[in-house]
């Protein structure tokens, strides 16, 4: 039997955690005093934990993230109100588990976006399908679904998110348009799915904001009420370079 020739079929089967485990056990003479079983399921077990990284590497590219934020880089010295233990509670994605939602409100430059892409990055990782969008930028994309028919795929696309990040809420009012897509989106998602709101526009603001009482109360009362809270001040953290 011909060792290499055994890798390359499994690399066209893409078992490439299993080839890469297989060709450094017979070149460096590694596991060699493993039994069959043993080995097999040493196999078995690195390639289980490629393609599981492939598919982490697969959902955090498809999120979109706008930073390259990570939990363990997190600043909990800076003078922002940033709560490590509701913070690491958060981490623990129970949230997402109840379908609930966070918001986190806060001046510029003290952290909101990359509080928000850490959590929805750790969701990645544990697998939690998530999306990331700039707010105003998703309101003009889905104005464009409108004429161009393809609204309801972009609607059903967020919809099925386990997670989704909408950053820079509020930096613009919202026109008719808008206002009636961040119904359908809240609408879809309520009591099935988890939203993360980042905002530089305290909460008792969004109702002004979205505009049209009746459609302001119905997206608050779905989104706010069911949400856990993280209110940050301070100055900027950009000034000095710092970890958000």
């Amino acid at each position: 039997m011909n060792n290499f020739t055994t890798i390359e079929k499994m690399k066209q089967m893409r078992l490439n955690g299993m080839a890469q485990t297989y060709h450094s056990s017979i070149t460096e003479n590694l596991y060699s005093d493993y039994t069959v079983d043993e080995y097999v399921g040493l196999l078995v077990d690195q390639e289980w934990e490629d393609r599981q990284q492939r598919k982490i590497e697969n959902m955090i590219r498809l999120a979109k993230f706008r930073l390259q934020a990570s939990a363990s880089n997190i600043d909990y010295s800076s003078n922002r109100n940033l709560d490590k233990n509701q913070f690491e509670r958060l981490l623990s994605l129970n949230f997402i588990k109840g379908q609930q939602n966070i918001i986190i409100v806060g001046p510029t430059g003290v952290g909101k976006s990359y509080l928000a892409q850490a959590i929805g990055h750790h969701a990645c990782t544990m697998l939690y399908k998530t999306l990331y969008y700039n707010t105003a930028r998703l309101m003009e994309l889905l104005k464009l679904a409108k004429l161009d028919g393809t609204y309801i795929k972009i609607l059903k696309t967020i919809q099925r998110a386990s997670l989704l990040v909408l950053d820079d809420f509020g930096l613009h009012k919202f026109d008719n348009y808008g206002r009636q897509a961040l119904m359908d989106i809240i609408e879809d998602r309520y009591d099935h799915t988890s939203t993360i709101v980042a905002s530089q526009i305290p909460v008792t603001g969004w109702h002004e904001l979205i505009g049209e009482g009746t459609i302001a109360d119905a997206i608050l009362d779905r989104l706010v009420n069911s949400s856990h809270r993280i209110d940050l001040n301070g100055e900027s953290l950009r000034k000095n370079k710092m970890n958000l």
